[in-house]
């Protein structure tokens, strides 16, 4: 019998070598691929057989509605989105719109979002207690992003910063390194960035927070601040699990 299901599917950096079994599966089950335009291409080529809806920035609400309402008229949709779904991704909206199609299933796949995958090409900055903190104003009030950065310097996390800039809002990330700054870090702190993560022309570097707040970043780049113990050690950002010294 079929389902009236939508899988929502991260694909992780988005080379099929991070998908998970799971979410290989899901995509390989589904009738329909749905998802932004930017996404669809990175797997288009892999499921040439199957139908696609793409849209562009800042159409998720209506992706969401589109995948449901077809999942509703008897097809398996694969709601698709980088690193994963759960993390600043669709399976928040399409959960809250659910309740208006109670014949379809939502099952959320769960992948391999920037601050993991990168983490993991720079060496292990995320090994004690870490934050993730989007600088895009644009569903989150700048007033609030401040907060959570000075909260974040206060209790010495580590922070992955995702959004880091955009043409738009090209100071956000050197307004951020301030703020930091100013609430506890110090300008010695290690910190380090890379840009297409898992992707061709994939960069990565280790600088220190004083460095950073120069750093010309982009909406491709994950920034990572590291707290009181982080070292470079060998050009690897390290760290350690706990604040006592091995």
């Amino acid at each position: 019998m079929k389902r009236n299901l939508v899988y929502v599917v991260g694909l992780g950096p988005g080379d099929p070598q991070f998908l998970t079994a799971q979410a290989k599966t899901a995509l390989e089950n589904a009738d329909v691929l749905c998802g932004y335009t930017v996404y669809i291409d990175l797997i288009r080529s892999f499921y040439p057989q199957k139908e696609v809806h793409a849209t562009g920035m800042t159409k998720e609400i209506d992706r969401c509605r589109w995948a449901l309402e077809t999942a509703q008229s008897g097809k398996t949709v694969a709601l698709v989105c980088s690193g994963d779904a759960g993390v600043y991704g669709m399976a928040s909206p399409i959960l809250e719109l659910a309740p208006n199609y109670p014949s379809v299933e939502i099952e959320v796949i769960p992948g391999l979002t920037a601050a993991l995958s990168g983490g993991a090409v720079l060496g292990a900055p995320l090994a004690h207690d870490f934050c993730v903190v989007s600088l895009s104003d644009r569903l989150t009030p700048w007033e609030m992003i401040e907060k959570r950065l000075a909260c974040a310097a206060m209790g010495d996390f580590c922070v992955a910063i995702y959004n880091p800039s955009s043409k738009g809002r090209p100071d956000y990330l050197q307004r951020a390194v301030r703020i930091l700054l100013q609430n506890g870090k110090s300008e010695e702190t290690v910190c380090g960035i890379v840009r297409n993560i898992g992707r061709e022309r994939q960069q990565s570097e280790i600088i220190t927070l004083r460095e950073l707040e120069n750093k010309q970043v982009d909406m491709f780049t994950t920034v990572y601040i590291g707290n009181k113990t982080t070292k470079n050690i060998e050009s690897k950002m390290v760290t350690p699990r706990g604040y006592r010294t091995v």
